[in-house]
């Protein structure tokens, strides 16, 4: 698939074991990602995906493509002297695949419920298993595809007396 973008219905997985990766240790952070515990929308703050979202209607996933490879390769150019850490770093990418997938959605906006997550793993949902299904493979870690990912739906309506 070529598109820098897209949108598709798809039926999330979820799987809360997947908030665990968020205190994973990884590099320069041993404790994992400093949001923990921090942010509304991160874990273990953030609520169960089936909480907010209605699972009976549609469920769109939208998401971009960043071509992390060709970045690098940029990079690579204007800073020989850097290490592979330095020329993947996402301090350097991150903000512009955001970015784009701000952009898409609002194109999308259209079919779109009016419940839109952009970081799904924090709610319970395992984004890899879940592009499956949508035919793409996430590479882990991204070496030429870089993909930022979101999931829309409906609100979850309180249960009417």
């Amino acid at each position: 698939m070529d598109l820098k973008d897209q949108v598709s219905e798809v039926t999330p997985i979820i799987d809360y074991n997947v908030k665990k990766l968020c205190v994973k240790p990884y590099h320069n952070h041993k404790f994992g990602c400093p949001n923990w515990n921090k942010r509304e929308g991160c874990p273990p703050k953030a609520k169960k995906f089936e909480d907010i979202v209605d699972m009976q209607k549609p469920i769109y996933c939208i998401w971009n493509k960043f071509d992390l490879g060709r970045h690098i390769e940029k990079m690579r150019v204007a800073h020989p002297k850097w290490s592979k850490y330095q020329l993947r770093c996402c301090l350097y990418w991150q903000g512009t695949a955001r970015k784009q997938l701000k952009e898409a959605i609002e194109r999308h906006k259209r079919f779109l419920g009016s419940i839109i997550l952009t970081v799904p793993e924090a709610y319970g949902v395992n984004v890899t298993e879940t592009m499956k299904r949508l035919g793409i493979e996430l590479e882990w870690p991204p070496e030429k595809y870089a993909y930022q990912i979101a999931l829309a739906g409906s609100p979850k309506r309180p249960c009417q007396p």
